[in-house]
């Protein structure tokens, strides 16, 4: 018998002494038992007739995913390789350089360096090629590729030679790695008419404390009257740090989440536990549908509570709670354990992962299905996927021109030429896209290469193609040219019609280039519609006091 044969004998029995609570075994076990004992034996007969070679810790590796693969997408195998990019995702730290990188072409290019980071320390610049890490070429490489080799010990010492534009040759530089950690609060200021403004981008550990922090300086440094917590794009973390955060509007005591699990001790209920800082000041809490689970927490328990007035879209709606299992051999595996539910006792959760089509792929929860619950005050609330802000907003379609900009890393290459250009700009609020600056740009795109297709020439495409396959289209030959010639987008034509929509774009990355990310979060909060409705709603207590009380109509119908 061979020592995997052994081994797999092992977990089996393993597998099975520890589903067997009772002393008589169950139906459940047996089929464990079973089965397990059916993979070792295929799997020794497998490695002992198979032709070539096998790798084993690939196969099983791809054995654990394909089982995974068949639950929800937050259950999940951690390699030992992978742990430092968990434990990333938990603790907002790592060992590196501190910088974001991008493929673009053949290179992997410099994003953005942090703000104070090794990166920005050792003269890094937005837009720097990598050509060789340690005198290993990059290039080819994938994005995870390099990362993983900027990553490493703190304390340590590496080598990058990278290519700069404006520079007769490469440069070298040695970067020490540190300790990199990333913020929750990635900004926090006073707006117009005493309002507040913290940005929190993530729950991990910690995120309370300096959420409270920004809050308390805020409140220590001018007469505020309001507050907004813009958690738009926060894709959750640690569910007790979004209790912390609730903890310091609600008073102690409170119910903020509870969680149901199939087993008895996964049903626990998570209460505000001290005094709260401000149980008075009002609060409006921005979400979009990247705003999940943790951040659901937060908007869904004040919304619940009656506390705050949420505007923006719909939630993501991640309802799911996971626990780290620690497994054999330094690995770990992430499982969904139980959902939660807030205050109201609605489950926000969209997708039922638990039924899933036939083809395989889970739905959201029906319409028929959703369940009516209501908030403190007695406003009508509902499940079955995500939180429902007060006041809905609709994000803006970025047009086919952005997008190819952006796409196209031509925005992002012309930051960096502007930056090369002009040692410095005005204060990140008061920079703004002058006609001189766009005239510039659009002139640098003149040999750029940044062609598109509108959404109207997709359409026509398909519609054509439909007409072909029902034999309509010669009779509509001449209907199709002239629409197809009339519909010709004209790049220059596009350049002027979206001009405020590339200026914006314009202005947010090049301050990044002066500012670092707070300087990129202060041009945007001074043209975000939504934290102008958010600063309109706060000004207004008649209209805010009615939203909370459930009588201001408008809002009731937009939901």
């Amino acid at each position: 018998m061979t020592q995997i044969y052994k081994a797999l004998i092992s977990i089996t029995l393993t597998l099975l002494l520890a589903s067997t609570a009772q002393a008589q075994i169950t139906s459940s076990s047996f089929e464990i038992s079973k089965n397990l004992d059916i993979f070792a034996t295929m799997y020794k007969e497998l490695n002992n007739n198979y032709v070539d070679e096998l790798n084993h810790g690939e196969l099983i590796k791809t054995g654990i995913d394909a089982i995974l693969d068949k639950l929800d997408p937050y259950t999940v195998f951690i390699s030992e390789a992978e742990i430092e990019d968990f434990n990333f995702m938990t603790t907002g730290q790592y060992g590196g350089i501190g910088a974001l990188i991008h493929k673009q072409g053949d290179f992997i290019v410099i994003s953005e360096p942090y703000e104070g980071s090794p990166a920005v320390k050792a003269g890094l610049l937005h837009g720097d090629r990598i050509l060789k890490v340690n005198d290993k070429d990059t290039r080819g490489k994938s994005v995870s590729d390099v990362s993983s080799v900027l990553k490493g010990q703190p304390g340590t010492k590496l080598k990058v030679l990278v290519e700069r534009d404006g520079e007769k040759s490469p440069l070298e530089k040695e970067i020490i790695r540190e300790n990199v950690s990333i913020p929750n609060v990635t900004h926090s200021m006073m707006l117009s008419d005493g309002t507040g403004y913290i940005k929190l981008s993530g729950f991990t550990q910690n995120s309370g404390k300096e959420f409270k922090e920004a809050f308390l300086k805020l409140r220590e440094n001018g007469d505020m009257k309001g507050l907004i917590i813009d958690l738009r794009d926060n894709g959750g973390g640690l569910m007790n740090e979004a209790v912390n955060i609730t903890n310091l509007f609600i008073k102690k005591g409170e119910l903020v989440v509870s969680t149901k699990g199939k087993a008895p001790d996964r049903n626990k209920s998570y209460k505000t536990f001290i005094q709260p800082v401000d149980t008075e000041i009002p609060l409006v809490v921005l979400v979009n549908a990247f705003s999940a689970s943790a951040s659901e927490i937060v908007a869904g328990a004040l919304q619940d509570l009656d506390r705050a007035v949420i505007i923006g879209e719909r939630t993501f709606g991640k309802g799911l709670v996971q626990n780290i299992i620690p497994l054999s051999y330094n690995t770990q595996m992430k499982v969904t354990v139980a959902k939660y539910y807030i205050p109201s006792g609605r489950c926000i959760q969209a997708i039922d992962y638990g039924h899933k089509d036939s083809t395989g792929h889970s739905e959201k929860i029906p319409d028929s299905l959703i369940n009516t619950f209501k908030t403190r005050s007695g406003r009508l609330v509902y499940d079955g996927g995500g939180i429902i802000p007060d006041i809905l907003t609709e994000q803006p379609m970025l047009s086919n021109i952005s997008m190819s900009l952006i796409s196209r890393y031509l925005i992002f290459d012309y930051a960096n030429k502007f930056k090369r250009e002009h040692t410095e700009i005005l204060p990140a609020g008061d920079f703004t896209i002058t006609d001189d600056i766009y005239t510039d740009f659009v002139g640098w795109l003149q040999h750029k290469d940044y062609d598109y297709t509108t959404r109207s020439e997709k359409m026509l495409s398909e519609l054509k193609k439909t007409a072909e396959s029902e034999k309509y289209f010669e009779e509509l030959k001449n209907e199709f040219e002239m629409l197809e010639s009339k519909m010709m987008h004209n790049k220059q034509a596009d350049l002027e019609k979206y001009r405020d929509e590339i200026k914006s774009l314009l202005r947010n990355e090049i301050v990044s280039r002066y500012y670092a990310q707070k300087g990129r979060v202060e041009a945007a909060v001074t043209e975000d519609q939504e934290i102008k409705k958010a600063i309109e709603v706060l000004g207004n207590q008649q209209t805010y006091k009615t939203i909370l009380s459930g009588t201001d109509i408008t809002s009731k119908s937009k939901s």
